[in-house]
């Protein structure tokens, strides 16, 4: 399941969902609309499509998130850890200081509460108890590249995308080093 960034849908992550499918992932997106608030509703109908995802393919599920997706992902994981595979985050500023990006303020803006009190207790910073990738990258332009690639203990893999933040899941380079990444990291 790949969940879109902040200010987007399904509509911007189609090549990577076209480019998994066409490699033999069963991808789909989180059918969600556009990724606009984080709200406890919000957060409940992502929970509610990865759990129907994991029952109806009869096995856990790969999160794929983009930028604030990828903060879902690894929410979701820490919560249903039996219901993900893996998660990989794309440029998600999931560690450190949450201010340390160009887009906290639209976040803020969208949203009824501060980066700093999300409508959630977990610590995102912390890592799930799945597999997990954080992708960045180091021009990328929008995110501080510490902040998507944490620190020590807080994913298994860093790996380094060649591509600014709005090309992670749209360009064709950077989508084909994801399906290799997962390719490796699955067999």
């Amino acid at each position: 399941m790949v969940i879109p960034g902040m200010l987007s849908s399904d509509r911007s992550t189609a090549l990577l969902i076209g480019t998994l499918r066409n490699a033999g992932f069963a991808a789909h997106g989180w059918e969600n609309g556009f990724n606009l608030k984080v709200s406890r509703e919000s957060i409940a109908r992502t929970e509610n499509r990865l759990i129907r995802s994991a029952n109806d393919g009869k096995q856990p599920v790969v999160l794929i998130g983009w930028s604030l997706g990828g903060l879902y992902a690894r929410l979701l994981a820490q919560r249903h850890p039996a219901s993900v595979a893996m998660v990989v985050t794309l440029g998600s500023p999931f560690s450190g200081n949450r201010r340390a990006n160009n887009v906290w303020r639209i976040y803020e803006r969208l949203n009824d509460h501060s980066v700093d009190e999300p409508p959630f207790e977990e610590d995102l910073s912390v890592k799930p108890p799945v597999k997990t990738i954080a992708m960045w990258s180091a021009d990328e332009g929008i995110i501080s590249p510490d902040c998507a690639r944490g620190r020590p203990g807080e994913s298994d893999h860093q790996i380094e995308l060649p591509c600014r933040h709005v090309e992670m899941a749209s360009s064709r380079r950077a989508v084909r080093h994801i399906v290799e990444t997962l390719r490796e990291q699955l067999e």
